[in-house]
């Protein structure tokens, strides 16, 4: 298939090259600075492209979402830091009968981790020894804290034991991408950890994304692509 890659910072290489290995086309669009000449020189790149695989920055996002729909080319967003934008995104996608996947995070192992701790979460959820708790640490240039991952770590715990969970967040030094939740009592601890080893977890979960939205219509989160992954697994 045909991949056309918004952003080429550090990321936007990896995906070129695990696409490039798994056999696909890619190319580079130029980006825009909101100005209308850039903007469709913009989609004149992305125009016959079967997605588009964007790590660019969050102010770009609704601009970069416009422009996939004006081409007819699926996004997978894995920018973070737009949510503000979201309704506007959205709107975008489905007036235009498009596709886009988006998701805090598009590492395989991170999805199924989510699935994990939810599992988790709700088997201490009636044991009321037991509190939960939450720790996320990332290296010192990361700008979001707390991670988008953590805030879905959050919201999956909350749902499962009905109470609130506080997150606590570090940015130092050169700390790999971590995430804990940790079930603490007067008797014992439990935690579960996931560490993220380099970036190539994400650009792999980004090129599979892009394969599996190639082809669809609609705004999906990334867990829908992981739940066909696992259903297809489980057959």
């Amino acid at each position: 298939m045909k991949i056309v890659l918004i952003g080429y910072g550090a990321m936007g290489r990896i995906v070129e090259r695990l696409a490039l290995e798994a056999g696909h086309e890619v190319a580079v669009a130029p980006s825009s600075d909101g100005t209308e000449r850039k903007f469709d020189a913009l989609v004149d790149a992305l125009r016959g492209h079967d997605a588009a695989i964007d790590f660019s920055v969050a102010d770009a996002v609704p601009t970069n979402v416009k422009a996939c729909m004006e081409a007819g080319v699926a996004l997978v967003e894995g920018t973070t830091g737009w949510k503000e934008h979201e309704a506007d995104v959205r709107r975008i996608v489905e007036d235009a009968g498009g596709a886009m996947v988006h998701g805090a995070n598009f590492s395989i192992g991170v999805n199924l981790f989510y699935r994990v701790v939810q599992y988790a979460a709700g088997l201490f959820a009636p044991i009321r020894e037991y509190d939960a708790f939450i720790t996320e640490a990332h290296h010192k240039r990361k700008r979001d804290a707390l991670s988008g991952t953590a805030l879905v770590i959050q919201k999956l715990v909350e749902a499962e034991s009905g109470t609130e969970v506080e997150v606590s967040s570090t940015r130092a030094g050169y700390i790999p991408g971590t995430h804990t939740v940790g079930f603490d009592s007067d008797a014992d601890q439990i935690t579960l950890s996931h560490v993220a080893r380099s970036r190539e977890g994400f650009a792999q979960g980004a090129v599979f994304a892009a394969e599996w939205i190639a082809g669809r219509k609609g705004y999906f989160e990334f867990s829908a692509a992981i739940e066909d992954l696992v259903q297809r697994k489980v057959r």
